[in-house]
């Protein structure tokens, strides 16, 4: 598996910003999850998926907000589509995605954020190195990989959010804000799908 340079970095920030860069990833991993919703006629999972990333931008930049983050996690496991229910590729990018936000619910259940951090941002490279397996109906060597220019994308996006979080001294709300708005306008997500939200 590709190992992402930033992932060393990432220990250098503090768990409000592991969390901030785990929240931009799964944003970025919604709309593949919106389109499997669509395409099996389930818009009601992809509403209270994305209700649940609501609530965590929330958690992010409101002051002594409350939220029964436990009670999230079970909803959203409610929503976890069985990869065995589905023959079509649209369910891997679907499970990644609901992979990722259950590990941001948990990263902000049990606290362990660099490690959940690191995860997150492996699931969302295997997500597009599989995509690219599957559109070329073969294995790609790691060097295939690296050289391919949705990976870079990919490393570059990551890199991105990192490098902003990274320059931040204490928790700013409204870089956290503009984050989400920038992921929100683009609404593009980590394999090229785009929505209309």
């Amino acid at each position: 598996m590709i190992k992402n340079p930033i992932h060393k970095r990432l220990e250098k920030l503090e768990s409000w910003q592991h969390i901030t860069f785990i929240t931009c990833l799964c944003e970025r991993m919604y709309p593949n999850y919106h389109l499997f919703c669509q395409v099996t006629n389930q818009q009601e999972n992809a509403r209270i998926y994305h209700n649940i990333l609501n609530l965590v931008w929330e958690y992010l930049t409101v002051k002594d907000v409350k939220i029964n983050f436990d009670n999230q996690l079970e909803k959203l496991e409610n929503i976890i589509p069985d990869i065995n229910d589905y023959d079509f590729y649209g369910i891997v990018p679907a499970v990644d995605a609901c992979e990722a936000l259950s590990e941001l619910l948990h990263t902000i259940i049990a606290g362990s954020t660099l490690e959940q951090a690191v995860k997150v941002s492996q699931l969302s490279i295997q997500t597009v190195a599989i995509f690219l397996e599957t559109e070329l109906e073969r294995e790609l060597s790691e060097q295939e990989l690296k050289n391919s220019d949705e990976i870079e994308q990919e490393l570059d996006i990551q890199w991105q959010i990192y490098r902003l979080l990274n320059e931040c001294e204490k928790r700013d709300i409204s870089l956290i804000s503009g984050l989400k708005t920038d992921l929100r306008e683009q609404m593009i997500s980590n394999i090229g799908i785009k929505i209309d939200c």
